[in-house]
């Protein structure tokens, strides 16, 4: 008599497992944790959302809190960086005295009266004496100082300042183009206006020639 040698049904289970009450199958453990790995300005903004009438344990701005503080303290990050360290050594003997420029370099920063930002370019001329800087070191000296709280007259004199210290040139020049949220977004609420700065130091200061050149190269990428 032969003998039937059918084959077992394998029974899968794909019923997913049930979440937990008010979970979101979206979010991942460790995501969630993140609201644990905040600082005290984390537990501050927690707060000023709470004065501003919202619900921080809404599941929009459970993380908000974190979130905030994240962005708050790379936008503040210039606080802590060292210029000695940044330029680490990228100093070069210069083979001749011509100008150099930099220009177009994006920045964005926050307004230290509403700590709304402002944005914009900065332009930066320098006339070498003995020593040239490798390029990328000057947009990095800009990031330094933009991201603080701040005016934008002051963060202009800033750079040209510490371009004047580490390169012993013979002149810097700076000058700043920027849009300002404050202005923007409320107060006046004019969205078309911008802002120009400048900072000319050693000859670009002391001869006519030496400026207008700067300026008459820098002008197509005015506003």
């Amino acid at each position: 008599m032969k003998s039937s040698n059918k084959s077992a049904l394998k029974v899968v289970n794909t019923k997913t497992p049930e979440s937990k009450p008010g979970a979101s199958k979206y979010v991942t453990g460790a995501q969630d944790s993140k609201k644990d790995e905040r600082g005290p300005v984390g537990d501050m903004y927690e707060r000023i959302l709470e004065q501003l009438g919202e619900d921080p344990a809404r599941e929009g701005l459970l993380r908000t809190p974190y979130r905030a503080e994240k962005a708050m303290r790379f936008l503040t990050s210039g606080y802590s960086d060292n210029i000695e360290q940044l330029v680490n050594g990228a100093l070069f003997a210069a083979e001749n005295d011509d100008m150099v420029v930099v220009k177009d370099i994006e920045y964005y920063s926050l307004c230290e009266h509403h700590m709304l930002p402002f944005f914009g370019r900065v332009h930066v001329a320098y006339l070498p004496d003995k020593k040239i800087i490798g390029l990328s070191k000057i947009p990095r000296i800009v990031d330094v100082f933009a991201r603080r709280l701040q005016v934008q007259e002051r963060v202009t004199q800033q750079i040209a300042d510490t371009l004047m210290e580490v390169l012993e040139p013979r002149g810097v020049a700076v000058v700043s183009e920027a849009q300002h949220f404050c202005m923007m977004m409320r107060g006046v609420e004019k969205q078309c206006s911008s802002t120009i700065t400048s900072a000319m130091l050693g000859e670009f200061r002391r001869n006519k020639a030496t400026k207008d050149e700067f300026l008459a190269l820098i002008r197509p990428s005015l506003r």
